[in-house]
């Protein structure tokens, strides 16, 4: 059996002299090149023949192994294809796998608790860019809350989770703030970020393709390949960081745990995630850490359907910090309930 030719691999050639901006120059990356890696595996090196013992051994072990390909999103086998291949193909359910029914505890908190919150508000100052516009003299506020607007209906799109459009904002935000970003990508570096989280906490990835074609097509793959590359070259690799979702899934885990209106509590959680994501896009929000943002959108969220439950009870630094930083949350929800509060709250007096 004729063994498969491969290619040789070219090893990433990283330039130390970097520009000052990612940009894009007749099609190509005007930042940093860093290639892809071929993966190899399983491809045995380009031979004139084979011996008969690697004949039989080929023939023997051919159908059991399963030669990995590169696919549109990542590795996949060649046996299945990605499961988000099409959104129109996908079947979701009312309630999301990893989400509890309602009333219920999630699993992480039920094993972790009060310990996964500790680690996470210890990382929290690592991974958190207060300034992330500092560097970027082609965008502005107003840019970053179109795409972060724009965003979020994207994951919805492809019924990702909000951790997930959390974390791509996150990222995003971090390589803002250590990469200046020419204006015509920005819009890259959106959906760049998003398969990135999605890579990061979700069991499968859209097609970079599906992506591509939510930006009508004004880039290409390879551009968004080489853009990923040099997101985790400037990130060190370090993806998992707190978000807001986290700390309001916590939240909301507490006060079920503490037995405080627990049939009302589903209707809080959900309306403070859409307080969440109008937070997400105002880059007035970016300079607050995620655990006071989601503490603040919880208790707006039980005054504005009065179901009278109060914050987790921490720090009183914490507390005042709180106190502070809700009416500011307050304000900014009042000039834009109209668009997320449910009918029986916008009768409210």
């Amino acid at each position: 059996m004729q063994g498969l030719n491969t290619q040789p691999v070219e090893a990433p050639v990283r330039d130390n002299n970097l520009p000052e901006m990612v940009s894009f120059v007749n099609g190509e990356c005007g930042s940093e090149t860093v290639n892809k890696r071929r993966r190899t595996t399983g491809a045995s090196p380009p031979t004139e023949a084979h011996t008969t013992v690697q004949q039989r051994q080929t023939a023997r072990h051919r159908k059991q192994i399963l030669m990995s390909k590169l696919s549109d999103s990542g590795f996949e086998e060649d046996l299945g294809s990605s499961p988000i291949s099409s959104p129109a193909r996908i079947d979701v359910s009312p309630l999301r796998s990893d989400e509890p029914p309602a009333g219920q505890l999630s699993n992480w908190y039920l094993q972790y608790g009060d310990i996964g919150f500790k680690i996470q508000r210890e990382k929290e100052a690592q991974f958190h860019s207060c300034k992330s516009l500092a560097r970027q003299p082609q965008l502005t506020a107003e840019a970053r809350c179109r795409l972060v607007s724009w965003l979020i209906p994207v994951h919805k799109h492809f019924h990702l989770s909000f951790e997930c459009c959390c974390l791509a904002v996150n990222i995003m935000d971090r390589f803002m703030a250590s990469t200046p970003v020419a204006a015509d990508c920005f819009q890259l570096l959106g959906v760049t970020a998003l398969l990135l989280a999605c890579k990061q906490v979700e069991v499968c990835s859209p097609r970079i393709s599906h992506l591509l074609s939510l930006c009508c097509d004004a880039f290409t793959k390879e551009q968004l390949c080489n853009l990923e590359c040099l997101i985790l070259l400037r990130l060190n690799f370090r993806l998992a960081a707190p978000t807001l979702a986290f700390f309001l899934d916590y939240y909301t885990n507490c006060i079920e745990a503490a037995q405080l209106e627990t049939e009302n509590t589903s209707g809080d959680s959900n309306l403070a995630q859409k307080v969440c994501e109008l937070s997400l896009a105002d880059y007035a929000f970016n300079k607050y850490p995620p655990s006071l943002t989601a503490s603040c959108a919880l208790r707006i969220a039980s005054e504005l359907l009065k179901t009278e439950q109060g914050l987790v009870e921490h720090s009183p630094s914490f507390q005042s910090d709180v106190y502070l930083k809700v009416r500011l949350l307050a304000f900014f929800m009042d000039n834009s309930r109209n668009n997320f509060l449910p009918v029986e709250v916008l009768f409210v007096t």
